[in-house]
């Protein structure tokens, strides 16, 4: 049920796609030809609504031609050449939906693991709780067992475990000692370390990270944009 609620034209395409096969093994071929070709003309409406807008507000894509590859072949009669167009359409913007949930659900996931809190030793030898993005360069900071690292730091413990997978992909926890680069986003141990902030939140490599995949998310990938900045003169000479 919920794959028809997110992805209806898809879903419909097959089942006309199917309908049409039905029948035409049923009945003669106009009871089909009129089904197929009523559906992809309600598509191309659709789409074509949409196209129209998009043009008037200064931006055209792929969709030109896959609106005037439906015409065109509904003009000719190949209805069924019609539908296939629908549907690699309906695929297509079906996949492009997919990927883009994925690729939000994992950007979810890294926001959610942004260090938020840092212990900071005072002078005194006392522990103040700071936002994360309240930390200097040269500040220590207490890290405790199973907490994430808030900036980018050097090791001030005599050693220490870390997992890194979020930053590089392994698996095993890396073992450092006094003097080493510790990165944020990288979960502390089984005891508690002391590091020395040699980065500010904005600088360090976890949020570089986040706003490197933001970044990615947020913007076409370059082939897409070559094929809209080429969609109106592709779809004249084909």
């Amino acid at each position: 049920m919920s794959l028809i609620k997110r992805y209806p034209w898809v879903v419909a395409a097959l089942l006309v796609g199917i309908a049409g096969l039905s029948l035409g093994s049923l009945a003669s071929g106009e009871v089909t030809r009129w089904l197929v070709t009523g559906f992809a003309a309600l598509v191309a409406l659709w789409q074509g609504t949409g196209m129209v807008r998009s043009i008037l507000g200064g931006h055209w894509g792929l969709d030109i031609l896959a609106v005037t590859a439906i015409v065109a072949t509904l003009m000719v009669g190949e209805y069924w050449a019609s539908l296939l167009i629908v549907l690699m359409l309906t695929g297509g913007e079906a996949l492009e939906d997919a990927a883009a949930h994925r690729a939000q659900r994992e950007l979810t996931s890294l926001f959610s693991r942004v260090p938020q809190i840092a212990h900071r030793i005072s002078q005194d030898g006392s522990i103040v709780d700071v936002s994360a993005v309240d930390v200097c360069v040269g500040d220590r900071i207490l890290v405790k067992p199973s907490e994430l690292v808030p900036v980018d730091g050097s090791l001030e413990s005599e050693n220490g475990q870390f997992n890194e997978s979020s930053l590089t992909g392994e698996s095993l926890p890396a073992d450092r000692l006094r003097g080493d680069t510790i990165l944020s986003g990288s979960l502390n141990g089984q005891r508690a370390v002391e590091i020395m902030a040699t980065k500010v939140a904005a600088d360090s490599e976890y949020q570089r990270i986040v706003s490197l995949v933001q970044a990615a998310a947020n913007s076409k990938a370059p082939l897409v944009r070559l094929a809209d900045r080429y969609a109106i003169p592709f779809t004249v000479l084909a």
